[in-house]
């Protein structure tokens, strides 16, 4: 039987080793999936997770019970990712990809796509482009499966602000992958007319 994280918690604060690697192997996957999901990028996603256990490690002294582990954790995954957009290192490298491949039914709902967890390259790269905060607010909702209400917590915005980036980075999500559609039936069809010339 899997230990709580409060038990978990109590024996690391009386100085168990053994508690806190059970307890970072019982929440690497969530972190590691939420920040590579952010980043679009396998070995950097792996270094910050590393970075946020680390800053997990710092601060564990100061998270009071309220509330869920979890969620406290992924709130310094959230300000960890954060302060990686605004750094340097991230301003210096180039992140965004052209999309190369396209949707194949352009019918199917981008919503259905994103509950189903879908890991096409296309919707991720879609993702990709969208602003930090709707990207942020989509993967929290969508792979994380968060309410609205604990996303509004752990982005410390307000539930109407939440709700916002939501609808307009799903707007923005599906303009971005029905151009992808119209893009690949041009190349289908090079002699029809483009309509946007």
């Amino acid at each position: 039987m899997q230990q709580s994280d409060e038990s978990l918690l109590e024996e690391i604060r009386n100085g168990s080793q053994a508690a806190m690697e059970v307890l970072v192997k019982k929440h690497y996957r969530t972190i590691f999936a939420y920040t590579y999901r952010k980043v679009g990028d396998y070995h950097l996603a792996y270094d910050m997770t590393q970075e946020i256990f680390i800053k997990m490690l710092k601060y564990i002294s100061s998270y009071s019970g309220q509330g869920k582990f979890q969620h406290w954790l992924l709130k310094i995954a959230v300000n960890h990712c954060r302060d990686y957009y605004r750094s340097s290192a991230y301003r210096n490298k180039n992140q965004i990809n052209e999309i190369n491949d396209h949707l194949k039914d352009e019918r199917e709902n981008i919503e259905d796509l994103l509950s189903k967890k879908h890991t096409s390259v296309k919707v991720k790269e879609a993702i990709d482009q969208l602003p930090v905060y709707q990207r942020e607010a989509i993967i929290l909702k969508y792979y994380q499966d968060l309410k609205i209400k604990k996303i509004a917590e752990l982005t410390e915005a307000k539930e109407s602000t939440v709700k916002s980036r939501l609808k307009q980075g799903m707007a923005k999500l599906k303009i971005i992958l029905m151009e992808g559609n119209e893009d690949k039936d041009e190349q289908i069809q090079p002699n029809r007319r483009n309509r946007y010339r």
